[in-house]
């Protein structure tokens, strides 16, 4: 496995918390109040009076002709971040794309971490089973019977998580309500392989977890099952392979940390965003070798034959291309797709709200629990404080700086 790499962004995030006057008594001196925006930025401590979130990357240095963007997320600064995109080659097991990161705090104490999606497949055909069992199980895939998200939890991943408790696991309708979007997508092209019918169900929980060195968190799990018909053109039977897989995030912190863990993790699963021409580049591969492996009826692809790697190539260039154009137009994607990388904020809900703004750039979702909100006006700086007196552009000395406005 190649070694994991992080290219740090810019300093996109900093929460203000309300400033108290120091003698305990309301401040209703309108004059006086306006003053206290005089104070400079080392009149705040990091970490008590603010927090500030890096955006780091995570780079594709397998797929493309060079390191590519892939996903990009916001941890608190001072946090170490590493992940990786994994390819496993078609006539592997596992093929397909799939992804680790994982964020953990300087003391080491809190930590959030996304694991590699694991598929599982099961077979009305047991000698089907039998097979799969001995060529189709690897690190990120198994054979099972199909499960949802609340059986995979208590049955599969409970156990990887050590001597811990699980509690309060709870449905997340508003997770399960985009996780089907692409479903007649994936229908039409298993129906054109000839499937007699396909069936989707998606399952997804949110659980507390506490184990007992003190330390608590909060386990994200969303699980797909898709049935596919399959008729016998010699028998005229059908039969039914399952396929499922399930996505898994952690966010763990120390008990005593719990109010500010919540907020932090807010911020974090609210600001993944998906590089959309890296993904259209990788969806294109995959495709493309899907058709030929249906079209030559193999059980086996090369990853790179002659015209598997024309398509991909193709489909790299046009990325690299757009890579480079994104780049240059400050990155404004990030905040377009606030509503396209479901998969991980639809989860916030369960915690707690977001609230969606507005700037130059157009809408943005960020962390609720605070009344005001700034924005830099380069799609990547934003100041949150309940503070109505607190003006960054005096603080900073920074015009740039413009408050925005809630909108739906």
């Amino acid at each position: 496995m190649k070694k994991r790499s992080i290219k740090f962004g810019l300093v996109v995030f900093i929460f203000l918390q309300a400033c108290q006057p120091t003698n305990g008594q309301k401040n209703t001196n309108h004059k006086d109040s306006q003053m206290e925006p005089t104070k400079t930025a080392s009149s705040y401590k990091s970490g008590k009076d603010y927090m500030e979130f890096t955006r780091v990357k995570v780079l594709d240095k397998q797929g493309f002709d060079r390191p590519a963007e892939a996903v990009s997320i916001l941890i608190p600064k001072g946090w170490t971040g590493q992940g990786e995109v994994i390819w496993t080659a078609p006539g592997q097991a596992c093929s397909g794309t799939n992804m680790y990161f994982n964020a953990q705090s300087a003391n080491g104490s809190s930590d959030f971490v996304i694991l590699p999606n694991l598929t599982w497949s099961w077979s009305s055909d047991q000698q089907m089973n039998a097979f799969n069992r001995q060529h189709a199980s690897g690190q990120f895939c198994t054979v099972g019977e199909p499960l949802d998200a609340t059986q995979f939890l208590q049955n599969v991943w409970a156990k990887e998580l050590g001597n811990a408790t699980v509690s309060d696991i709870k449905i997340n309708q508003d997770a399960i309500a985009t996780m089907g979007k692409e479903d007649s997508k994936h229908r039409a092209e298993l129906m054109r392989y000839g499937s007699a019918g396909v069936e989707f169900r998606h399952t997804a929980v949110t659980a507390k977890v506490k184990w007992p060195n003190g330390k608590s968190g909060f386990l994200f799990c969303k699980v797909t099952n898709i049935a596919n018909y399959i008729p016998n053109m010699y028998n005229g039977t059908t039969s039914v392979s399952y396929v499922s897989s399930a996505t898994r995030m952690i966010y763990s912190f120390p008990e005593t940390e719990k109010d500010n863990s919540e907020l932090v993790m807010t911020v974090v699963l609210a600001s993944f965003r998906t590089n959309p021409e890296w993904k259209q580049a990788s969806d294109d591969y995959w495709r493309s070798v899907r058709e030929k492996k249906n079209i030559e009826h193999i059980g086996k692809i090369r990853l790179m034959d002659e015209q598997t790697k024309q398509i991909a190539d193709r489909a790299i260039q046009n990325g690299n291309q757009r890579l480079a154009a994104m780049d240059n137009q400050m990155r404004t994607w990030e905040a377009r797709q606030s509503t396209n990388d479901k998969i991980h904020n639809d989860f916030i809900k369960t915690i707690r709200e977001v609230e969606n703004y507005r700037d130059v750039n157009g809408k943005v979702e960020l962390a609720s629990g605070y009344n005001h909100a700034w924005s830099r006006g380069d799609g990547n700086n934003f100041i949150m404080t309940n503070n109505p007196n607190f003006n960054p552009a005096s603080v900073f000395l920074d015009q740039n700086w413009k408050e925005m406005k809630k909108v739906d």
